[in-house]
């Protein structure tokens, strides 16, 4: 068989957009045109919501290139200081939403201004009418002819607007506006509207919206200046107010498109928040998609008309532990580009470590080790800000199967609660059982048992509702967590739900025992008991007779009983009770038996 490449050639790009770049794999052979991209360079959708690493930016500076979007782009970037002067922006007699789109509002209509009077020379090749040259007098007499930064700009916007002292004689404005006791929220959003008529004007004289493409706004990485306060809330509320505005104001010679972070615009909660429905498209993968993203990528660092079976045959190997590669590294990453750039990278390096001229399944086992510990400490990092103590929830599932239900996260998060709160007492309304849930849902690190399969979030999928009760840990963060204790079983001819196997359920019990002991005599005997189980399970592992589900059954059985021993006592809300019958019925399901039956299990062994 030819060989394809070397590994050593192999590259799947950079982590970032801007570097990605810069390294040519953002190039128009290379990018991967997916549906957000198409929407937004028609002009259909203008709010792009993804989350981290989902390619939000990618489409930015896609569309900003010469090959993207047709018309002129202007790329708004904040960073700390812009951010800084926003949220410090008000004006009395107008809500912090109102005042922070004022601001936003002047900065678009001081780019467009800065724009029609260069483009005027540009393409329209005479005399400029007399609305563009009252814009070029406007920028002159108040500083803003210059390609300042964006923090320059606002900082001079904040001023004129704040007190009123705007030079607007270019529009045939004399006088100081807003007299007569008017706030400055009204004298603020007057000046404006005379600036605004300016540029509507001058967008008008050259006929713009009929003769070329309109001039895009492309504003990203809000989340450099997010924090969870009223102003950073009031930040982004106020440029969506904003975006709005001037595309209204300044018709098809004006396109706004806003890339938001999913995280961040999901705590969004504003009056005008329905209106933007129409404008919303959230960003979504799949593992078609990504692995054309993976072809795409190797063939650009190969510099080779590579095909997906080279690629996943050759360069990597056809399979991992039995499963085909490529299904192997897509399931165990989030459906993200970043992830999937990171893990196939990640593979690459550990087989060039070696010396290896392609990728082995050992490589790509010890990729999947180090990818992990990456995934989980980034969970973390992007949760930050919103659910600060996302870290701290991580050790609830340590050491364990990666199956869980509702019972087991409620015992486990109850013996955390208190020190929970302690650290975290601005979070105490979502650090319940619930809230837990739904934040390690909504991170993707929580799936949910919905219908016949594992559902994560991705965008439209809806929350676990009270009856769903049965949860997996994503295969992302497993061997992170030495969460590996569960196997794959078969009913007909598919897989189905992934269990914790006996040794399992005996480990967690024992360490709960520890935890929370029961009253003597019953701790002991439950003890005792949870051993002699545990120690049946290592014989017959031993003699390589494999848990049947019968015997899972009998396993389950004497779970029920000591739970039931244990109400009779008076234990029955202890959490150890519970936990018993929780066990027995994922082992119970695990066996294909009905669930809480406890009846028949002392069949077969």
């Amino acid at each position: 068989m030819r060989q394809v490449g070397s590994v050593r050639q192999l590259f799947f790009g950079r982590d970032d957009a801007e570097n990605d770049l810069t390294d040519g794999l953002l190039s128009g052979t290379v990018f991967r045109p997916n549906y957000a991209y198409r929407e937004v360079l028609s002009g259909r959708k203008s709010l792009i919501i993804g989350r981290k690493g989902s390619g939000k930016s990618a489409i930015c500076r896609r569309l900003a290139a010469a090959d993207g979007h047709p018309g002129a782009c202007l790329v708004i970037t904040p960073d700390d200081a812009a951010g800084e002067e926003i949220r410090r922006f008000e004006l009395q007699g107008v809500t912090a939403d109102t005042a922070k789109s004022l601001i936003w509002r002047y900065v678009f209509a001081v780019h467009a201004a800065r724009h029609l009077t260069l483009h005027a020379r540009a393409a329209h090749g005479r005399r400029p009418p007399p609305a563009v040259r009252a814009l070029r007098t406007f920028l002159r007499t108040n500083d803003e002819s210059d390609d300042a930064r964006l923090y320059d700009r606002l900082r001079r916007g904040a001023r004129g607007l704040q007190s009123a002292n705007l030079s607007l004689k270019a529009f045939g404005v004399e006088t100081a506006l807003g007299v007569n006791g008017a706030s400055e929220g009204a004298r603020a959003s007057r000046q404006l509207e005379v600036l605004e008529d300016g540029v509507a004007d001058a967008f008008a004289a050259l006929g713009c919206a009929d003769t070329h493409p309109p001039l895009l706004y492309l504003v990203d990485q809000l989340e450099q200046v997010w924090t969870v306060d009223a102003d950073s809330h009031a930040l982004v509320t106020g440029l969506l107010l904003a975006a709005k505005h001037v595309t209204d104001r300044y018709g098809r010679a004006v396109r706004t498109a806003l890339f938001i972070r999913a995280d961040i615009y999901d705590t969004l909660n504003f009056s005008d928040g329905d209106k933007f429905h129409s404008d919303e498209i959230r960003i979504t993968w799949t593992h078609e998609g990504l692995r054309d993203v993976a072809l795409a990528r190797a063939r650009a660092s190969l510099g080779a008309e590579l095909t997906a079976d080279q690629l996943w045959g050759q360069l990597f190997p056809p399979s991992v532990r039995g499963e085909p590669t490529a299904e192997y590294l897509f399931g165990r990453a989030l459906p993200r580009p970043r992830d999937t750039i990171q893990f196939l990278n990640a593979c690459r390096s550990v087989a060039d470590e070696r010396g290896g001229p392609v990728i082995t399944e050992e490589d790509v086992l010890a990729a999947t080790e180090r990818f992990s510990r990456w995934k989980l400490q980034d969970l973390a990092k992007e949760y930050l800000v919103n659910h600060p103590f996302l870290r701290t929830l991580f050790a609830m599932f340590e050491n364990s199967g990666y199956f869980v239900t509702r019972e087991m996260i409620e015992t486990r998060f109850e013996v955390r609660r208190e020190a929970l709160h302690q650290d975290f007492p601005a979070y105490t309304s979502s650090l319940t059982p619930a809230g837990v849930i739904d934040v390690l849902y909504e991170a993707g690190f929580l799936g949910v048992w919905r219908g016949d399969g594992v559902v994560y979030s991705g965008g439209i999928q809806a929350p676990p509702g009270p009856g769903e009760d049965e949860f997996h840990v994503h295969p992302c963060f497993r061997p992170a967590l030495n969460s590996l204790s569960a196997e794959r079983v078969a009913a007909g001819h598919q897989g189905v739900l992934l269990r914790s196997d006996v040794d399992g359920a005996c480990q967690r019990l024992r360490r709960l025992l520890n935890r929370v002991p029961l009253p003597s005599p019953a701790h002991v005997e439950t003890l005792g008991e949870i051993l002699s189980i545990e120690t049946e399970a290592l014989r017959r592992r031993t003699e390589n007779r494999a848990a049947t589900s019968a015997q899972l059954g009998v396993v389950a059985g004497r779970f029920e009983t000591l739970a039931e021993e244990l109400a009779t006592g008076g234990h029955g809300d202890h959490a150890v009770t519970r936990r018993l019958l929780s066990e027995a019925r994922a082992l119970t399901r695990t066996s294909g038996g009905a669930i809480g039956s406890g009846q028949g299990s002392n069949s077969g062994g």
